[in-house]
C-alpha cells in the first residue's frame, strides 16, 4: 500500500495527478462523465472559445460542477503575449480564477508555443498576482527561466497538441524534471494511457490530457484508463524501476545449480 502522495501546486493539494480539458468532447454529458470516471480535480477551459457575447447562452462552464473541480482558464487562441495577458485579466474580472494556464501560440499549423512571448507574459502576470502554469516546448532553459520569474509549474509538451504521438523526447523532459523545483506537468500529445505512464515514470508531477480522451471511441472509458496510467506511472516512479542493461541477467541465482561446479 503506497502512502498518500498528493500533488501540490501553489499551496493547493490535489489527490489526482490527471488534469483534463473541455474541448472536442461529443457533448457536455460525456465530458462531465469523463471527469467523474477519471477522478480529476482540475479542468482547463479556453476562455476565448466561449461565447461570452450572449449571457443567456449556456457555455461549457455551466455544465461543470465548480464545487468538485478547480477551473483553470487558459489563454488558448492568444498569438502574442499581449493577447494572453488580456485573456488572463478577463478571466479574473469574470471571477473565474487567478490561476491561468498560459499559452502563447502564434503558429496555426504546428501549434508550437512562443518561448519569448510566454516568458514576457509570465513576467507580467506573476507580478499581477496570477498563479501561472505556462505551456512550453521541452526546453530546459526556458523552464528554468519561467520558474525563476515565479511560475507555479512548468508544462512541457510531450509532442504537438492533439497529435497523439506520445513521449517523443524523453531526454529534454528528464532535464526539466531534474532541474525543477516546481511541479512539471506533461501537457499535449499524449495519446494513450501508456504515454501518460511513461511521462510519470520519468518523474513528471502530473499529466494534462484532452484530445486523447475527448476523441476516443469511449471517452468515459478512456478517461478512467488514462487515470490508471497516470497512477501506475507515478507508483512505478516512487518504487524505482531497475536500470536498463545491454545484457541479460538471470532471474534466479546460478549458485548451487545442479551440474555447476
Amino acid at each position: 500500500m503506497q502512502p498518500a502522495d498528493p500533488l501540490v501546486i501553489a499551496g493547493v493539494t490535489f489527490q489526482s495527478r490527471l488534469i483534463m480539458g473541455t474541448g472536442k468532447f461529443p457533448d457536455p454529458e460525456s465530458m462531465t462523465a469523463s471527469y467523474a470516471a477519471a477522478g480529476t480535480e482540475m479542468v482547463t477551459v479556453a476562455l476565448r472559445r466561449l461565447n461570452l457575447d450572449n449571457p443567456g447562452e449556456k457555455t461549457l462552464l455551466d455544465f461543470i460542477d465548480w464545487s468538485k473541480y478547480r477551473i483553470l482558464p487558459n489563454t488558448a487562441g492568444a498569438r502574442t503575449a499581449e493577447e494572453a495577458i488580456h485573456t488572463a485579466r478577463l478571466a479574473r474580472a469574470m471571477g473565474l480564477s487567478e490561476w491561468v494556464k498560459l499559452e502563447v501560440i502564434p503558429d496555426p499549423t504546428y501549434l508550437l508555443p512562443d518561448p519569448i512571448g510566454t516568458l514576457e507574459a509570465a513576467r507580467v502576470l506573476v507580478k499581477e498576482g496570477f498563479i501561472v502554469l505556462p505551456y512550453i516546448n521541452d526546453d530546459p532553459i526556458l523552464a528554468k527561466r519561467l520558474e525563476e520569474v515565479g511560475c507555479a509549474t512548468v508544462m512541457p509538451l510531450a509532442s504537438p497538441i492533439g497529435s497523439g504521438q506520445g513521449m517523443v523526447n524523453f531526454s529534454q523532459i528528464r532535464i526539466i524534471i531534474e532541474q525543477a523545483h516546481v511541479p512539471v506537468v506533461v501537457d499535449a500529445g499524449i495519446g494513450a494511457p501508456s504515454d501518460a505512464a511513461l511521462a510519470m515514470e520519468i518523474g513528471a508531477s502530473a499529466c494534462l490530457v484532452n484530445t486523447a480522451i475527448a476523441l476516443a471511441r469511449d471517452p468515459v472509458g478512456m478517461a478512467e484508463a488514462m487515470a490508471k496510467g497516470v497512477s501506475a506511472g507515478r507508483q512505478a516512479y516512487l518504487c524505482g524501476r531497475i536500470p536498463k542493461k545491454a545484457y541479460a541477467s538471470a532471474s534466479s541465482p546460478l549458485e548451487g545449480v545442479v551440474g555447476r561446479s
